[in-house]
């Protein structure tokens, strides 16, 4: 039986702050230890991206990631009867993946700021960006092989299951890039390289939780199913938020993914959409020329008059309710329900 959203979303003693915060309070202590491991200037460079410090290591405020895959991962255990202890190697190892790909994505889109101030790349430069982009990678696999809350054949499972979703990671980071000045990508090739390189991970991290909760295989194939679409529809949003969004808020420069001719969502439902405005963007992306002020700014008319924008937008409602539909009856998937919430209405 489907779950009621709207009775669930406002359910008592929860809210999307409140969940993220666990997640990152219940995580950070895990992350502290794991970076502090690695050797200089690796710690250094480490604590920095996740906003602890500055380059020279002094405490300074800045804007820390959102913790939304780890608050999957603790609330798909409680949804299946876990505990956050038990999910917390998981949720960490969740969280240093998610990063590593950060970084990395960084070095290849060129992007030298993320959550308001420089990229790790444009302070240490691109080679230790990348090695520290694989060591992030490498604490996360031994935080699973060295916990004490997992038994040794379970954390192969997830270990199994997390280092897939990565090579499913690539693939789809590959198809980003290969998909650059394209016009003919088809909304099934949109699709399968936004599963890859973001559904994937979300559908793990989900997975993760129910797995960390010994659920049985029909709820941890539930659990993963409803990632994946809510991945599907994340991507979506940052789609959107990539180009309408405020880079005040987004901690990056808004209209970058349409600099780089990225087949995004908006662009490729507008490229398919067969209308004049269709037509002249398509010759916009097939230039060779860098794009202009004035391009930038021609392209989101475009998108905009050929219906992209609201496809994204129904694309990413679409997906929230198929999400939604996955998820069992029980007053726990009350904080999936706002988790997914914060999913679709996010603006960074």
């Amino acid at each position: 039986m489907p779950l009621d959203a709207t009775k669930l979303r406002n359910a008592p003693g929860y809210s999307d702050l409140e969940i993220l915060v666990r997640a990152q309070r219940n995580c950070d202590p895990i992350l502290r230890a794991a970076v502090a491991s690695l050797p200089e200037p690796f710690a250094t460079m480490g604590g920095y991206h996740f906003g602890w410090w500055d380059p020279e290591r002094s405490l300074t405020p800045a804007t820390q990631g959102k913790f939304v895959r780890a608050a999957l991962t603790f609330a798909a255990a409680a949804v299946t009867g876990g505990s956050e202890e038990s999910a917390a190697p998981a949720a960490a190892a969740v969280e240093l993946l998610h990063n590593f790909t950060l970084i990395h994505d960084d070095v290849m889109d060129g992007d030298k700021t993320r959550r308001g101030r420089a990229t790790i790349w444009s302070v240490w430069g691109i080679t230790n960006a990348i090695l520290l982009g694989d060591a992030l990678h490498s604490l996360a696999i031994r935080l699973l092989a060295e916990t004490d809350l997992l038994e040794h054949s379970l954390a192969l499972s997830i270990i199994s299951r997390i280092e897939k979703s990565c090579l499913k990671l690539c693939l789809g980071q590959f198809q980003d890039c290969a998909f650059e000045g394209q016009v003919t990508v088809t909304t099934d090739d949109y699709l399968q390289m936004a599963g890859a390189k973001t559904a994937s991970l979300m559908a793990s991290a989900c997975a993760l939780g129910a797995l960390s909760a010994r659920a049985d295989d029909e709820m941890v194939s539930a659990m993963d199913r409803f990632g994946y679409q809510l991945g599907l529809a994340f991507q979506a949003v940052d789609d959107l938020i990539g180009i309408w969004g405020d880079s005040t808020k987004t901690g990056k420069p808004v209209c970058s993914d349409l600099v780089r001719r990225k087949a995004t969502l908006p662009v490729v439902a507008a490229l398919n959409s067969n209308c004049d405005a269709s037509t002249e963007l398509r010759e916009l992306y097939r230039s060779e020329s860098p794009m202009t002020y004035r391009d930038v700014a021609r392209a989101i008319e475009l998108i905009e008059a050929a219906g992209g924008r609201q496809a994204a937008k129904h694309h990413a409602e679409e997906r929230l309710r198929a999400a939604i539909a996955l998820l069992p009856e029980v007053p726990t998937a009350a904080e999936l329900i706002a988790l997914s919430q914060v999913v679709v209405d996010r603006s960074r």
